[in-house]
């Protein structure tokens, strides 16, 4: 008896070829992770840092970028001038910048609290209106954002940022239709920033969490690039939020 012939894979062709994808923050962690997804799916890519450092450099090398920029995304002017010299019609534009802020919210200063909130909050808005004009009909905007859960005392600015970004992003899916607008919120992730906040306690909370997930595995920079990726080239998705914690919030007490 002879085996049934095997099909042969069927051909797919990149999700994003031709495309223009603008990471912000792509020079390490999630956004270079999504970059270099998008690459591998025939996009170009256009790739940011807050530094001219080796890292970004490194990265646009790898990635055969388009081009580069170092600068602060938080601020107005800087961010305006950044999209000014961006290529005519771009197709996605990926905000990862912005790092968490912690500590108790009374003893935080006004400074800091509003440091805090704008790293999210009002970097999404000043993005939004930059990218206005810019990213072509069906294109994305695509952010992050803290995953929800319990208030914790010490994570007070994050819990707000998770409340609140996706009802901004639900605004601004409104405003800036047909471009989509979508949120990722993200729990932990293996990342290089998660490395130098944790420091000597990094590879404690990776065995918590392989003993605790559903998925029984640290949740990676590719795990939310894969998801990027999917947001970007299906283009019904605007105006959601999408979680991405491998299941945290199931075993969370």
């Amino acid at each position: 008896m002879t085996a049934p012939p095997t099909a042969a894979p069927a051909h797919r062709d990149p999700e994003l070829l031709g495309q223009t994808v603008v990471v912000i923050g792509g020079s390490s962690g999630i956004g270079l992770a999504t970059a270099t997804r998008a690459r591998a799916e025939g996009a170009n890519v256009i790739l940011t840092g807050l530094h001219a450092n080796d890292a970004l450099q490194r990265a646009a090398h790898d990635l055969d970028a388009l081009s580069t920029a170092a600068f602060d995304a938080n601020d107005p002017a800087q961010l305006e001038q950044f999209f000014a010299g961006l290529p005519k019609e771009i197709d996605h534009v990926m905000v990862t910048a912005g790092g968490p802020h912690y500590g108790r919210l009374l003893e935080m200063t006004s400074d800091e609290l509003r440091h805090a909130l704008s790293d999210h909050l009002l970097l999404a808005i000043e993005a939004a209106r930059n990218a206005a004009g810019r990213v072509r009909p069906g294109g994305t905007l695509l952010f992050m954002s803290p995953e929800g859960g319990r208030p914790t005392v010490g994570e007070g600015t994050e819990s707000t940022v998770a409340a609140a970004m996706p009802a901004l992003i639900a605004n601004l899916a409104l405003e800036l239709a047909p471009v989509r607008v979508n949120l990722i919120a993200a729990g932990f992730i293996d990342t290089p920033l998660s490395a130098s906040l944790l420091g000597s306690d990094l590879e404690k909370r990776r065995d918590q969490l392989r003993a605790t997930l559903p998925i029984q595995r640290v949740v990676e920079a590719a795990d939310v690039a894969a998801l990027a990726l999917h947001i970007m080239s299906n283009a019904a998705l605007t105006g959601e939020t999408y979680n991405i914690d491998g299941g945290q919030k199931l075993v969370s007490a």
